[in-house]
């Protein structure tokens, strides 16, 4: 070979070796020799993902700006239920017609997918009164 440029490339001693290319497979309980069932803690969480804290869900209700104030803004509903049953509470509650819009809000930070379970959504984002706090407008009122 010439004076030229080398055809291997050479590896400094900062480069990052590679690994053997041997992935571990996770092995089931049912081949595994040394576990014949899931610990205790494992177990129980299993059985508990399901599950909400409480059967139903404390919502405290806040109008923004020139939105109508409820009479009662402390409402329960079910935590298997998904939000679009509060979004459907509060249009008939505030007689609205079917073209008015209104914009809800969790905690004054963002608008859950209509889909969104109400106990997933108590169990992330409750208040210290165990209450979920809901800011509703007529208006776009954040983002």
């Amino acid at each position: 070979m010439s004076g030229g440029p080398s055809s291997s490339i050479n590896l400094s001693r900062d480069s990052i070796p590679d690994e053997q290319n041997n992935p571990t497979l996770p092995v089931t309980v049912a081949s595994s020799t040394k576990l014949n069932r899931l610990p205790c803690d494992i177990t129980s969480a299993l059985s508990a993902v399901g599950e909400f804290p409480k059967p139903k869900v404390t919502f405290h209700f806040t109008a923004i700006g020139s939105a109508p104030i409820l009479r009662q803004n402390l409402c329960k509903i079910s935590s298997t239920q998904r939000f679009e049953v509060v979004v459907s509470y509060l249009r008939r509650t505030l007689r609205m017609t079917a073209t008015e819009s209104i914009f809800v809000y969790v905690n004054s930070c963002f608008a859950p997918a209509l889909d969104e379970v109400v106990g997933n959504l108590y169990r992330c984002f409750k208040n210290s009164k165990d209450q979920l706090l809901v800011s509703y407008s007529m208006t776009p009122a954040f983002g």
